[in-house]
């Protein structure tokens, strides 16, 4: 479940609509202090607005990011299986080499048995 949002999304699209259509541009900082958010936050999502319609190639997209966060997730899971997987793997092995044990114990003393008798 992601973090709450200080700022709701309409204030965000709002303030990115208003800087994007003003002519000239205005300071963030002065048009952020009007809005009563941080000159950083209206800054980022600014530039993340940029990103999102292809003005900007130094940052992801919100769908890159998203599809990034999947990729993640989804990478993080195949580790566990993976680690499940060579777990169950080695007691399995082991408990095979066990049985492996048990059976040449049994051979072995039935070759000395049989050359006991034979003796």
């Amino acid at each position: 479940m992601p973090a709450p949002r200080k700022y709701p999304l309409e204030l965000r699209e709002r303030a990115v609509r208003m800087y994007r259509t003003a002519e000239p541009k205005p300071v963030i900082r002065r048009m952020a202090e009007e809005l009563g958010v941080h000159h950083e936050a209206l800054r980022n999502w600014i530039r993340q607005a940029e990103a999102d319609v292809g003005e900007r190639d130094d940052l992801l997209t919100t769908a890159e990011r998203e599809e990034l966060a999947a990729l993640r997730k989804e990478n993080a899971q195949l580790k566990r299986a993976n680690e499940v997987l060579r777990t169950a793997s080695a007691f399995f092995a082991a408990q095979l080499c066990a049985t492996r044990r048990d059976v040449d114990r049994e051979v072995v003393k039935d070759h000395f048995r049989r050359a006991v008798v034979a003796a």
